[in-house]
């Protein structure tokens, strides 16, 4: 259980390094089948070494002193036996583009990884009841993240690792979108083929684990 504890709480302060979440947010790995490990209810940017995060049942209501929205983390993880971690943030292009009714279409590299587009939770409300946590993860469906309205996002994936890299990429995908949008090119501008995405789309080459090499580097864990 420690390394798990270490582990959440560097994925926290790897999300805040990156800026993709400030006093808001939260991230997860799974424990097995039943539980996980959510962390510290705070500031993802100021969790302290050793600060202990929550054991989280799939099945059960939300212990005293957990986030409201870590009901999505629940319905994701009953949905997606595959998601071993994940990251909510709430990162300034998302969010911008979430603002006017879209999300970022497969355009670049790291895009590529939400072919063909990532699905969007319309309600604006925050997700503080399950059936609303119920209908986010129903509507992701298995994309590897959803973009829950101007609340910011939720990625989900096989590791740590790549849970965070995903935060990054999308957030990235997002600022291209904007771009083409500010440029008037939207429409025109290209877009990856699904085989392109799928060739583009690869873990290999430790993608995943040089992002959190980068972000984690000076962690004082």
């Amino acid at each position: 259980m420690e390394q798990q504890q270490i582990i959440v709480r560097k994925m926290a302060r790897a999300l805040a390094r990156a800026g993709l979440v400030t006093a808001f947010g939260h991230c997860s790995v799974r424990l097995d089948e039943k539980s996980f490990l959510v962390c510290a209810a705070k500031p993802m940017g100021i969790i302290k070494p050793g600060e202990p995060g929550t054991v989280v049942s799939t099945d059960a209501p939300l212990p005293e002193g957990v986030l409201g929205e870590v009901r999505m983390h629940q319905q994701i993880y009953k949905r997606r036996a595959e998601i071993k971690a994940i990251s909510r943030f709430i990162s300034p292009n998302v969010v911008t583009l979430a603002a006017l009714g879209l999300t970022p279409k497969a355009r670049h590299g790291q895009g590529a990884h939400f072919y063909p587009q990532v699905p969007f939770w319309p309600d604006p409300a925050l997700i503080r009841n399950d059936p609303a946590a119920v209908g986010v993860a129903e509507t992701m469906g298995k994309a590897p993240a959803i973009v829950v309205n101007v609340n910011g996002a939720v990625a989900g994936a096989e590791t740590p690792q790549q849970a965070v890299a995903l935060a990054v990429f999308l957030e990235d995908a997002a600022r291209v979108e904007l771009a083409a949008l500010n440029a008037g090119l939207a429409d025109k501008a290209p877009r990856m083929t699904e085989e392109q995405a799928k060739n583009r789309a690869t873990w290999q080459g430790r993608i995943a684990e040089r992002m959190w090499d980068y972000l984690t580097a000076g962690d004082p864990e």
